[in-house]
């Protein structure tokens, strides 16, 4: 039993500096990578705004909206909430946007299930997987979100 106890001991032994950094960075990886990715996907789309647009109105199918409104909400959620996330502001709304944004992707876009693109859904999934990671964890010490917080803690006091 001795021994157990041992190498419990070590290891756990970075725990407490684990649970004071480690959380925080993975958010910030989290946060720069994730907002990257669609970042990056809406910059792509502006730099050939016809050919975006031809894509949705032959390609993308998205639900309930005429192509040209789906394709400016698309670009534009692709552009507006990274900036959010990669500042570290309004993160879980942001999240939660992108969220959205990527299911709308996966659903007016079939053929990302009919075996054409498994790694490109494999993206979808794992983009929404992080994005709820944000969600519920929020956005780590190294943000916006939590500066404002401790700014408001210290005038409540």
């Amino acid at each position: 039993m001795t021994h157990l106890l041992k190498l419990h001991r070590l290891s756990t032994r970075f725990d407490e500096l684990i649970s004071l950094w480690g959380g925080t960075l993975l958010s910030l990886f989290l946060r720069l990578y994730v907002g990257w990715q669609f970042f990056h996907a809406g910059l792509i789309k502006l730099q050939n705004w016809p050919g975006t647009l031809e894509l949705f109105h032959s390609e993308y199918h998205v639900p309930l909206l005429p192509p040209d409104l789906a394709a400016w909400m698309g670009a534009g959620g692709e552009l507006f909430f990274p900036c959010l996330l990669l500042l570290g502001i309004f993160t879980r709304p942001a999240a939660l946007g992108l969220f959205a944004v990527n299911a709308m992707a996966v659903i007016s876009y079939p053929q990302l299930f009919e075996f054409e693109c498994p790694a490109a859904i494999n993206d979808h999934f794992y983009w929404g997987v992080l994005l709820i990671a944000l969600l519920v964890f929020g956005p780590g010490r190294a943000s916006l979100d939590a500066l404002i917080a401790k700014i408001n803690t210290q005038q409540q006091k």
